[in-house]
C-alpha cells in the first residue's frame, strides 16, 4: 500500500494529470469540484464491475466499461470505439481494494457451486466453464494488475493519456499509483 497517493487537495494531483479529464475526475470524486456542463465524454473509465463502487462525476464526463477487474483486455474494441468515435484522450483505469477477480482459483468450488444452484448448470459444465474462463480474467495482484494494464493501454494508444488509479472501498476515496 505505500505505492498508493492519497489526494486530498489539487496539489496532490501529479503534474502529469494537472488541468486534464484525469485530474478533473479525481477533484471531482475526492475534492467535491463543482461540476461543470459536458455535452460529450472527457475521457474513457475502466472499472471494475463490482457493485460498491460509485463515482462521483457529472453527467456526459465518461465513457464507463465496468469488467471484471476492471480488465479490458476483452473490451478493446470498445475502447477503441471511445477514442475513435468519441474523441477521448484520456483512459482513467480503476482499481479496487478486496476484488473478487483476485485470487480465483481458491475460489472455483464456490463458482461452480453457485453456477449449480443460482443458474440450474451441470457440475461437470460449470467445472468446465470455470477452468476455461478463469485465467483470462484472473488479476492477480491488484495494484500491480491495473499498473501493467495501463503499460499495455499506453503502447497501444500511444497518444492518450493513461492513469493507474485505486479505489477504497471502505471509504469511497479515489488514490493515485506510484508506477
Amino acid at each position: 500500500m505505500d505505492r498508493l497517493v492519497k489526494v486530498a487537495s489539487k496539489e496532490d494531483i501529479f503534474p502529469e494529470y494537472q488541468e486534464t479529464p484525469i485530474g478533473r475526475l479525481l477533484e471531482y470524486h475526492n475534492l467535491q469540484r463543482s461540476y461543470e456542463v459536458y455535452s460529450h465524454a472527457q475521457l474513457l473509465i475502466g472499472m471494475c464491475m463490482d457493485y460498491r463502487k460509485t463515482l462521483h462525476i457529472p453527467e456526459n464526463f465518461a465513457y464507463i466499461l465496468r469488467s471484471g477487474g476492471g480488465n479490458l483486455r476483452y473490451s478493446e474494441f470498445n475502447v477503441s470505439y471511445c477514442i475513435a468515435m468519441g474523441g477521448v484522450k484520456a483512459i482513467a483505469l480503476i482499481a479496487h481494494n478486496d476484488c473478487g477477480m483476485e485470487g480465483l482459483q481458491v475460489k472455483k468450488e464456490q463458482f461452480v457451486n453457485g453456477l449449480v444452484e443460482n443458474a440450474g448448470w451441470d457440475r461437470d459444465f460449470a467445472e468446465a466453464h470455470f477452468t476455461n474462463f478463469a485465467s483470462m480474467f484472473e488479476i492477480g495482484n491488484d495494484i500491480d494488475f491495473v499498473i501493467s494494464e495501463a503499460a499495455r493501454l499506453r503502447g497501444r494508444y500511444p497518444k492518450i493519456l493513461v492513469a493507474p488509479l485505486y479505489f477504497n472501498v471502505e471509504n469511497n476515496e479515489l488514490f493515485l499509483l506510484k508506477e
